[in-house]
């Protein structure tokens, strides 16, 4: 995912956004949210656990990979990560990029009992309100598409609708951003979002600047067992992963290995 893709994907948000305000405005879209009963799973107090925590996600596609899984089911992909072990479930909600959706996010939180966050690229108060109406118990904030203020302001709002957020950064200086910001769960991209290379050890090499308070997580290209030791080495136990699992012949297996049963 090049710069240009990635700001393809901001200008088609900001599109999205309007044409969803279109048919549910803001004004509604949030009091649907404010009045939702709320039934929280605790994502970050899933990830505050000791061990191996897995954020296993429902990926059908990517710009850099093409289609992974077209087909696959969510229910059924969210029910065998549950039975092998992951504490959190990441679902994809972009439909232009990804080949998400809501319904996508519906069914994988209503097959388990574990805590769900959306992954979108998040760049209005209308998607939190969504999210929120949808029933995500977090979302991901990139600090990278997201100016200081918003991101702090994000962060509040999140809160306040009762979701926690996972904050993803690339750089130490995003990572300060972040920290400024008040974010508390922070995730590594170990892959970086204007080259779209991968180094599953650069996660390891950002953990020594983190906060005492924060609780980190290490996003993409992990893939094995020993990549999964070697952050845990690095002090990091919380791990989101995609494409692997969802490549995987036995998903529920392959996620028991990479926590080491």
């Amino acid at each position: 995912m090049s710069t240009d893709i990635l700001s393809r994907i901001v200008t088609r948000k900001q599109e999205e956004v309007a044409e969803a305000r279109k048919r549910v405005p803001e004004s509604e879209m949030r009091s649907r949210a404010e009045q939702k009963p709320r039934d929280p799973r605790g994502f970050l107090k899933r990830l505050s656990r000791p061990g191996v925590n897995i954020i296993a996600e429902i990926k059908r596609a990517s710009p850099s990979k093409g289609s992974i899984c077209p087909d696959l089911d969510p229910a059924a992909y969210a029910r065998q990560y549950e039975a092998g072990g992951a504490a959190c479930l990441s679902v994809l909600t972009d439909r232009d990029f990804f080949q998400g959706s809501f319904e996508d996010l519906q069914a994988a939180r209503n097959a388990v009992s574990l805590p769900v966050i959306r992954k979108d690229f998040m760049i209005s108060p209308y998607q939190f309100y969504e999210a929120a109406v949808q029933g995500a118990d977090a979302v991901l904030l990139i600090v990278r598409i997201l100016e200081p203020e918003q991101l702090r302001d994000y962060l509040q709002l999140a809160g306040a609708l009762g979701m926690d957020a996972l904050t993803e950064v690339h750089s130490e200086e995003e990572l300060e951003t972040a920290t400024k910001a008040g974010a508390k769960l922070v995730g590594v991209n170990n892959r970086n979002l204007r080259s779209f290379e991968t180094n599953v050890s650069h996660s390891a090499n950002m953990a020594s600047r983190f906060a005492p308070d924060q609780v980190a997580v290490a996003e993409s290209g992990i893939k094995t067992r020993e990549d999964v030791e070697n952050l845990l080495n690095a002090g990091i136990h919380n791990f989101l992963i995609g494409e692997s699992i969802v490549r995987a012949p036995d998903p529920a297996g392959f996620i028991r290995s990479l926590m080491g049963e």
